[in-house]
């Protein structure tokens, strides 16, 4: 009998992921295949956009805008587990920042689909916060954004930057 629950544990968080990401491909490019380890699935957002005075000659500025999504489904999330994947994810996330002028922002993004999250882990999250400026602002900045979605309950859990993200959560 055990095993049958743990397939169904599975199949709740495989199809939780499905539902995330259908709502991720119109707008990102969804990579599943060669994705490294530990991550199961990541994403990918650029946006490219220019200002004008009046006509195109009168360039006034580039503005870059991108976003890197890393998806990870876990049984239980601990503390530790999760100062560990936050690091992974903010290192490999700003290994693909190329700040210059036109630069905006590019922020980082980590959401965990997991059974169980631990009570400490909540707290930890929620005051999780990684910030980072290229020239004082001038060439952009980066940000680290969470997600934590308790499958076994439906719970939302987000830093200050990704509270934009429960949103996602409420489709599921």
């Amino acid at each position: 009998m055990k095993g049958k629950g743990v397939a169904e544990k599975l199949s709740d968080s495989e199809s939780t992921l499905e539902k995330l990401l259908h709502s991720f491909e119109s707008y990102y490019n969804v990579e599943r295949n060669g994705v490294e380890e530990p991550f199961s699935v990541t994403a990918e957002f650029h946006s490219h956009t220019e200002q004008y005075f009046l006509v195109k000659e009168a360039h006034i500025a580039d503005i870059d805008s991108n976003d890197y999504v890393y998806f990870i489904e876990e049984n239980s999330l601990s503390s530790s587990r999760f100062s560990e994947l936050s690091s992974i994810v903010w290192e490999r996330g700003l290994s693909k920042v190329h700040p210059a002028s036109g630069h905006r922002n590019s922020d980082v993004t980590l959401i965990i689909l997991a059974e169980k999250i631990d009570p400490e882990t909540v707290k930890k999250i929620k005051k999780h916060n990684l910030h980072k400026s290229y020239k004082f602002g001038f060439y952009g900045w980066s940000n680290l954004r969470i997600m934590a979605y308790e499958t076994s309950t439906g719970r939302a859990v987000t830093n200050r930057y990704g509270s934009d993200l429960k949103k996602l959560a409420g489709t599921l």
